[in-house]
């Protein structure tokens, strides 16, 4: 029946004048839904810009406005599709919204999350983020391409990728400048010698090196790195396994876990959980199931006992 088959959505979401609807506007103008089958649009919030009514008649898109978060409901959607019958679904999703409710408990199981775009107005970037930085990081972690609008040439590019790849390392990054060109591989100055076969990392340095390596793991690839973190095994680890790990703030202070890669050291069940070591390790990048992509393991020549840094967590920003 139609009702039981998988019905793809594609979400759009950020904060109000972000440019979601600009983006949904440039994706509809660029042909990606000209294939004869019925869209339905849900809009949950309403700017001051509109799709274009005609571009939205000429794809078969057909629009239906959400106030209220409470009027959205799983038996919502299913009236609406029972109704409109559409082939697939667009969602502008209220920045203030909980994304997170909106995912696990309103939308249908047979509506499946294929794309999520998330915009950003790059010219109020800092003041959400230093405001409102755990609602703008739920739109992160759920990304698969965030793109900051009206850049300016002196915004610190490099900082605001750190804050999307610090919560969800997958998301593609674009910033698109107030004269429409579009930028994407923000090149990281780094503080330490990446072309060095040894890389001693300062304490402060751990986040930096964690989320290029996770990105780039081949750069590191048969290269020394020292660095210092905290044992970490649990029951499931083979005996020659344990993490060197940090603990890191990613959203907000009550957000703090604990971050690392797996590491092969043969005395690795003789180390105590908690206890602070230096490490000197090599990376070697292995195929990941999980990330679909190369991923960084550690092998260790040498683990000592160290004290801890001065400051214990790890920052992104």
């Amino acid at each position: 029946m139609f009702g039981n088959r998988d019905i793809p959505v594609y979400l759009f979401t950020g904060f109000l004048e972000s440019g979601k609807t600009t983006c949904i506007q440039e994706i509809l103008e660029e042909g990606n839904f000209e294939d004869g089958l019925k869209t339905l649009f849900l809009i949950t919030e309403e700017g001051e810009k509109e799709v274009d009514e005609n571009l939205l008649q000429y794809n078969k898109v057909t629009s239906v406005v959400i106030d209220e978060e409470e009027d959205l409901t799983e038996e919502k959607c299913l009236a609406l599709v029972k109704e409109h019958k559409p082939a697939r679904i667009m969602m502008e999703v209220n920045g203030m919204w909980n994304l997170a409710k909106l995912l696990n408990e309103t939308l249908p199981e047979n509506w499946v999350v294929v794309q999520t775009f998330t915009t950003v107005n790059a010219e109020t970037f800092s003041m959400y983020i230093n405001n409102m930085k755990s609602l703008l990081m739920a739109h992160f972690e759920q990304s698969d391409l965030v793109i900051f609008n009206r850049c300016s040439a002196d915004m610190d590019k490099a900082s605001a990728r750190r804050n999307v790849k610090a919560i969800n390392r997958r998301a593609q990054v674009l910033f698109e400048s107030e004269d429409g060109s579009v930028e994407s591989n923000i090149e990281e100055e780094l503080p330490f010698d990446v072309t060095a076969s040894e890389i001693a990392l300062e304490d402060d340095d751990f986040g930096l090196w964690y989320l290029d390596v996770s990105e780039h793991p081949e750069k590191y690839e048969g290269k020394t790195i020292v660095f210092k973190g905290q044992v970490y095994r649990n029951k499931t680890f083979p005996a020659d396994a344990f993490v060197p790990a940090r603990a890191a703030m990613t959203c907000c202070a009550d957000d703090i876990a604990k971050i690392g890669f797996i590491c092969h050291y043969k005395e690795a069940e003789k180390l105590a959980v908690n206890d602070w070591v230096m490490v000197s390790v090599k990376v070697k990048p292995e195929f990941s199931r999980q990330h679909q992509s190369l991923y960084p393991v550690l092998w260790a020549d040498k683990v000592e006992s160290a004290e801890p840094p001065e400051e214990e967590v790890v920052y992104f920003s």
